[in-house]
């Protein structure tokens, strides 16, 4: 029932998106656009993704090493790859659970302090992207009245309070463990209601807190988020690349607004596939920047091709490294099932 009750939230809100996004697109303008795009625009935009998949992979090294887990270059390489195959094709996240399992899976480490590192990951993110967003909302109001909608200048203020409140509660969870712990099970009523249950959760909150044991060591934290920078910088980067090949005249500070913004978009509950939601957010975005004629044409080829580039690359690569990741291991359903297991009895099998 929980499983379904996810599957029905992402494909509703992916259905929603899919819905905006159809909306802002001149259909048969788009095919056209999309069929006189030259393949050295793909080609470019491909290239640009080496750069991002290498930081995106290697940064987690530097989360990894503060709880005793070591990773050769290989293995960290493969099992990250299946890892955000996982993320773009499952829906509600699922696939945020592969790379802690095949983790798991060599007995380095508990889930719950794998997933751990995740957590930093999902909230370092968050923030630096809530923070160019707001940045480039800033910018764009200072140019001379922004071109920002209500919805833009809302989500880049609601984003930006929301991360920096968990990172509030990340710092807290560092130097306060216990008192953190007793906050999170006061605020529940588990201690009361549900005592048996209570313990387990605070275990597993321990473990938990113990992934973000990286932020607190300068070894791995400044390498940690330098390769954070450099990973979206490349991401908004080659986007810019693209825009500029397909004839859409963005500065560059529009295609951080559009990474930033889609990014924000997907934190929801993600449809599989993450179809409509990137749509719809590369297409809110551009509508700072561009007139609505040149998004509904122009933006609309925009967007589909670059989540084409995007899926195809990560898919593609993602199953070949499924192929290398080892023998039993091969099956998405079932890492997403042993996974969860793992999670919910907070130990490795």
């Amino acid at each position: 029932m929980k499983l379904f009750v996810k599957v029905f939230l992402s494909l509703l809100v992916g259905t929603l998106c899919l819905w905006l996004a159809i909306r802002k697109m001149d259909l048969s303008a788009t095919a056209s656009v999309l069929r006189g795009l030259p393949l050295s625009a793909v080609l470019i935009y491909a290239a640009t993704m080496v750069p991002t998949h290498l930081f995106r992979a290697w940064r987690w090294k530097y989360l990894l090493r503060p709880i005793g887990v070591s990773l050769s270059f290989r293995r960290l390489m493969i099992i990250s790859t299946v890892g955000f195959m996982a993320i773009l094709a499952l829906p509600f996240r699922l696939g945020e659970f592969a790379r802690p399992y095949y983790v798991v899976r060599g007995g380095q480490s508990r889930m719950s302090a794998l997933l751990g590192t995740v957590a930093v990951e999902r909230i370092v993110d968050g923030l630096v992207i809530s923070i160019l967003f707001f940045i480039t909302y800033l910018l764009a109001f200072r140019a001379g009245g922004s071109g920002y909608s209500s919805v833009l200048a809302g989500a880049a203020w609601l984003s930006l309070i929301g991360f920096l409140s968990l990172t509030i509660f990340l710092a807290c969870a560092l130097r306060w463990t216990e008192k953190t712990i007793r906050l999170v099970l006061a605020a529940t009523l588990l201690r009361r209601f549900a005592p048996a249950t209570a313990e387990r959760l605070a275990d597993k909150l321990r473990a938990l807190i113990q992934g973000f044991r990286a932020l607190r060591e300068p070894r791995n934290m400044i390498p940690f988020l330098a390769q954070t920078v450099l990973y979206w910088f490349s991401n908004g980067f080659g986007m810019w690349l693209l825009a500029r090949d397909m004839q859409l005249a963005i500065p560059l500070t529009g295609a951080f607004a559009a990474m930033a913004f889609t990014g924000v978009l997907i934190s929801l509950p993600n449809s599989p596939g993450l179809v409509g939601q990137f749509h719809a957010g590369v297409l809110i975005a551009l509508g700072a920047y561009l007139p609505a004629a040149t998004v509904s044409s122009f933006g609309g080829a925009y967007a589909i091709a670059l989540h084409g580039i995007q899926f195809v690359w990560y898919v593609g690569w993602g199953f070949l490294a499924l192929w290398a990741v080892g023998e039993g291991s091969r099956s998405l359903r079932t890492m997403v099932v042993e996974s969860k297991r793992a999670v919910e009895e907070g130990e490795a099998s």
